[in-house]
């Protein structure tokens, strides 16, 4: 699979760290999977996918401050790149000229 396509668990997350923004960390990703798309996914399925975009350079991440709930340990935090913020507009751009293109399964517009 080329640098510039990501598959629909990639393209969740990305989503969903641009959506959670300082929040976006491991747990927090996954609980927003299963309740913003219904995806029940391990924690060890969003720290591959997030490692994963990060070396293609979709994602970055920095490590947060230690909190006493967390027992002294610090949170890895994600933001989006330019390169992500391209990357997610490509893939709607594919998927909304490709439902334009079924004229009875096309988006109505509001």
């Amino acid at each position: 699979m080329s640098k510039d396509h990501i598959g629909e668990l990639e393209e969740l997350i990305l989503l969903l760290i641009v959506m959670l923004k300082e929040d976006a960390y491991g747990l927090a990703i996954r609980k927003a999977l299963k309740e913003q798309a219904e995806r029940n996914v391990t924690i060890g399925a969003v720290h591959g996918t997030v490692n994963r975009l990060e070396s293609k350079g979709f994602i970055e991440s920095k490590m947060g401050g230690a909190t006493e709930e967390r027992g002294g340990r610090r949170k890895r935090i994600f933001s989006i790149t330019a390169s992500g913020k391209n990357v997610l507009e490509k893939s709607r751009d594919v998927k909304v000229n490709l439902w334009q293109q079924i004229p009875e399964l096309s988006i109505k517009k509001l």
